[in-house]
C-alpha cells in the first residue's frame, strides 16, 4: 500500500521557517497521526492477505517507506500495528459516562450508546457484516498474541470505566460487571456474523439481548439504577 513516499527521520522536524510554534506543532501532529494511519492501514494489508504471524515487522516497514527504528516509535510492538484501531475505543465508556447528560445515570447512557452502536452496525458491538471488517475480526482471533493483547486493551478499558465511575470499590465491581456484559453482546454478535448471518436480520434479537443483560445489571447494581 503506497502511503505518500517515505516518512523516515525525525516526524517531528521543522515544517517551515515562516510558520508560527502552534501552527508548526499543528502540522506535526496532524503529520504524525496520517503516517500512524498509513504505517498501520499497510500493515493491516498485509496481514489481511498473508496472516499475521506471516508478516514481519521488516516487510512492514519496507512497505511503509521507513525504518524498523521509525516504525517502532510509532508502534512499540508488532501487535499494535493490528490492534491501534482499538485505541480510540478504550476510553469510550469512560468518555460515554462522563459526557452524559445530569439526569441520565451511567447505567442507562452505556445502554443507550451500546444501542445506537447497533443501531449503526458499529464493529465494536460485534454486529457488523461488512467483508472486510469480518476478514478483519477473524485476522484478529487468529493469532494468539493478538487475543493476548486485545485482553490488555480491555483491562485498561475497565479501568478507565471505573475511573469515571469514582473508582471505589464499588465503582471498580460495577465497572467489571459492564465490562463483561459488553464483551459477551459483542462477542454473540460476532459470531453469528461469523456464521454467515446478516446484521439486519440479527438485529432485532441483539437489541433483545442487549435489553436482557442491561436489566439484569440494572437488577444487580442497584445504585446504578
Amino acid at each position: 500500500m503506497d502511503v505518500g513516499g517515505s516518512v523516515d527521520g525525525d516526524v517531528g522536524g521543522d515544517v517551515g521557517a515562516g510558520r508560527s510554534g502552534d501552527e508548526r506543532l499543528g502540522l506535526r501532529e496532524r503529520k504524525k497521526r496520517l503516517t500512524y494511519q498509513a504505517v498501520s492501514d499497510a500493515a493491516i494489508a498485509m496481514f489481511l492477505e498473508r496472516g499475521f504471524d506471516r508478516v514481519s515487522v521488516a516487510e512492514v516497514a519496507a512497505a511503509a517507506g521507513i525504518s524498523k527504528p521509525t516504525l517502532f516509535r510509532y508502534f512499540p510492538a508488532k501487535e499494535d500495528l493490528a490492534l491501534h484501531r482499538f485505541a480510540d475505543h478504550e476510553d469510550e465508556s469512560a468518555r460515554v459516562v462522563t459526557g452524559r447528560a445530569d439526569t441520565e445515570s451511567p447505567l442507562d447512557a452505556l445502554r443507550r450508546h451500546f444501542l445506537d452502536g447497533l443501531a449503526r452496525r458499529d464493529p465494536v458491538t460485534g454486529l457488523c457484516d461488512v467483508p472486510e471488517v469480518l476478514a478483519y475480526q477473524r485476522m484478529l482471533y487468529a493469532a494468539p498474541s493478538l487475543v493476548a493483547r486485545m485482553s490488555a486493551y480491555q483491562s485498561r478499558s475497565e479501568a478507565a470505566l471505573a475511573g469515571a465511575l469514582g473508582d471505589r470499590m464499588q465503582d471498580r465491581l460495577a465497572a467489571g460487571q459492564i465490562s463483561a456484559v459488553l464483551r459477551v453482546l459483542a462477542l454473540e454478535n460476532w459470531r453469528r456474523m461469523d456464521a454467515g448471518e446478516h446484521a439486519d436480520q440479527v438485529y432485532g434479537e441483539a437489541v433483545e439481548a442487549a435489553g436482557l443483560a442491561f436489566a439484569q445489571l440494572r437488577d444487580g447494581l442497584g445504585e446504578w439504577k
